[in-house]
């Protein structure tokens, strides 16, 4: 299992060399903030959402200072609203008041914020600030289920099972790569087993679309010629720019 779960990481790096966190920021803070807001949600609709947000509250201490209700209308979109702006003044309050308006990078200190879990956490850490993390979110645990990786269902299970298959450098990109490849290709109800590049290699190759033609019409994002869900997606990425909110 592990040699088949290391070479499936090995395959996936070659079909995504360009798998990068699909929320659009500019620092840690804006990333903390975007991962928070990703709850049951796209990334494609905070990508939209945050552009507004950010101009109005472009640091911790603007955001500590929010009004509720207009800062409500304006993460409207990504749903749970009122929750999610608790939850968003409230970790921009520990970080004026506990950390000097910087996004700490450690975990202990993260998940003491208001919102944020061991997987905002680890997709801050492992993405602003270069420290190893594996980010078990719904797509994550899904295929590592249906690779017989673990049975686990509980997220903190399910990392520590992987964590203990893979060295710590690729943990990061191990987790962009999965979530890259569950999104375009191993689908939660459809997935397109006949256009699966590691289809050989896959157990539950089957519960699927296997017939090519047909399973290529289930490609999502740039595998599908679609766009993707960043507005400003890195340089290498090869589909297209996702729209911005109202453009369609």
């Amino acid at each position: 299992m592990v040699r088949r779960a290391r070479r499936i990481n090995r395959e996936l790096a070659e079909v995504y060399p360009y798998a990068h966190p699909e929320l659009d920021f500019r620092n840690p803070f804006e990333l903390l903030v975007a991962t928070v807001l990703s709850a049951q949600t796209t990334d494609l609709r905070v990508n939209q959402t945050t552009p507004a947000l950010f101009a109005a509250y472009p640091t911790p201490e603007d955001m500590a200072a929010a009004v509720p209700e207009e800062m409500e209308e304006i993460i409207r979109p990504t749903g749970f609203f009122r929750a999610k702006t608790k939850s968003l003044i409230g970790l921009s309050v520990a970080l004026r008041d506990e950390f000097g308006g910087e996004v700490p990078g450690r975990l202990e200190d993260l998940v003491k914020l208001p919102g944020v879990g061991r997987k905002t956490a680890n997709v801050v850490l492992g993405n602003a600030f270069g420290v190893p993390g594996i980010t078990v979110d719904t797509h994550f645990g899904r295929l590592v289920r249906r690779w017989k990786w673990t049975d686990e269902e509980d997220p903190v299970k399910v990392e520590a099972v992987v964590a203990g298959i893979f060295p710590k450098s690729e943990w990061t990109m191990l987790s962009h790569r999965v979530v890259f490849h569950g999104r375009r290709i191993c689908h939660a109800r459809k997935p397109a087993c006949g256009a699966c590049p590691i289809a050989p290699l896959c157990p539950s190759y089957g519960e699927g679309q296997t017939d090519p033609e047909k399973a290529r019409k289930l490609l999502k994002y740039e595998m599908g010629g679609y766009p993707g869900q960043r507005l400003s997606p890195p340089a290498d990425y090869p589909g297209k720019p996702a729209p911005a909110l109202g453009a369609g």
